[in-house]
């Protein structure tokens, strides 16, 4: 019996860290959706998967799935929204006398296994990273994937001119920086989507590999001379 004035037990009432029975549901189908739509986007194509598919497998309606996503792209994306969350809050805190090239790296870094954590919320993230090797091949998701790229530069490259107090739109080295790492990270996400090992260490590994050449092949001189 629940005394006037008291509060709920602590056991029952919902709180930031615990959401209630209703809030669990309703993320536990959300989960159940994105696992759904990545296995079959996947396994069978995203072209060829449908809204109907995805909502089948997961045993919802497809009014269901509309609650919870606007469309397939948004369902395919929204892992990935989740890890450029927490990649802008890392470069966010990086220490203001950082270079901002490596504030980027740094940030980069610093929110690997933060990153891996905010995927395996609501999907594993082997299929996550399984799916992310389907986009190369499917014209569809290339072209969300680098339209979301190119927002997700502008958003970064602000963040940069806050922090070193410039004007964005006069000067041209935040976006200058931020489009040059941009290419990094593309590059090696299409080499490492090529290869057998599609694990995020690979991943890392393959792009602190290239992001240590960005110095050498911005200003060295490439031409050997035999002495």
């Amino acid at each position: 019996m629940k005394v006037a004035g008291t509060s709920a037990p602590p056991e029952t009432a919902p709180t930031a860290s615990r959401p209630g029975l209703r809030e669990l549901k309703k993320q536990r189908t959300r989960d159940l959706l994105l696992r759904s739509a990545l296995e079959l986007f996947t396994e069978r194509g995203y072209e060829e998967t449908t809204v109907d598919d995805v909502a089948e497998a997961a045993d919802v309606s497809q009014r269901t799935f509309f609650r919870y996503f606007a469309s397939k792209e948004d369902a395919a994306f929204f892992a990935a929204r989740l890890a450029e969350a927490r990649f802008v809050d890392a470069v966010h805190a990086r220490p203001p006398e950082e270079a901002p090239l490596d504030a980027l790296r740094q940030a980069l870094a610093a929110s690997w296994d933060t990153i891996g954590e905010a995927v395996e919320q609501v999907v594993p993230l082997e299929l996550h990273m399984r799916f992310y090797r389907v986009i190369e091949s499917t014209p569809a998701l290339l072209a969300a994937h680098l339209r979301r790229a190119t927002e997700l530069e502008e958003r970064i490259a602000r963040v940069v001119a806050d922090r070193e107090g410039l004007d964005i739109d006069r000067d041209p080295r935040p976006r200058v920086v931020v489009a040059v790492f941009g290419a990094v990270m593309r590059v090696t996400e299409r080499i490492w989507s090529g290869r057998d090992d599609a694990g995020l260490a690979a991943l890392r590994d393959l792009t602190a590999t290239y992001l240590d050449q960005v110095s050498p092949a911005l200003t060295g001189n490439w031409r050997h001379t035999e002495t």
